[in-house]
């Protein structure tokens, strides 16, 4: 079964042709280390909760929203692998110097599939 690493970040809108632009640039090199599928998602009906909520997770600030993506693998071991093989990769290194997003405020894991209809 597949394997899915999922990731919220909190990204300055006016930096969302610049998130859209660095998405569409690193597609590529994670099919190229063995995903199968990346989906990015920009909030369109994201409500702010009482308790908890998405713009909270990652301490959203004013002018900011959410992205929530997900990189699908067809497995856990071709995702591990597919991370050494980006941690080492100079494209991936020069990308992560230039986010659009502060990423010390994403929040990520990795995901075992329980349902997919």
């Amino acid at each position: 079964m597949s394997y899915v690493d999922g990731f919220v970040v909190a990204v300055p809108e006016a930096n969302k042709e610049d998130y859209r632009a660095m998405a569409a640039k690193a597609a590529p090199l994670f099919k190229e280390f063995g995903a199968t599928r990346i989906v990015e998602c920009w909030a369109d009906d994201v409500p702010e909760g009482t308790q908890t909520d998405f713009y909270r997770a990652v301490k959203a600030e004013e002018g900011e929203t959410v992205v929530f993506s997900w990189i699908e693998y067809p497995s856990r071991e071709a995702r591990d692998a597919a991370n050494a093989k980006m941690m080492s990769d100079p494209r991936m290194k020069e990308m992560g110097e230039n986010m659009p997003f502060d990423g010390k405020r994403m929040i990520y894991g990795g995901f075992a599939i329980l349902l997919d209809e």
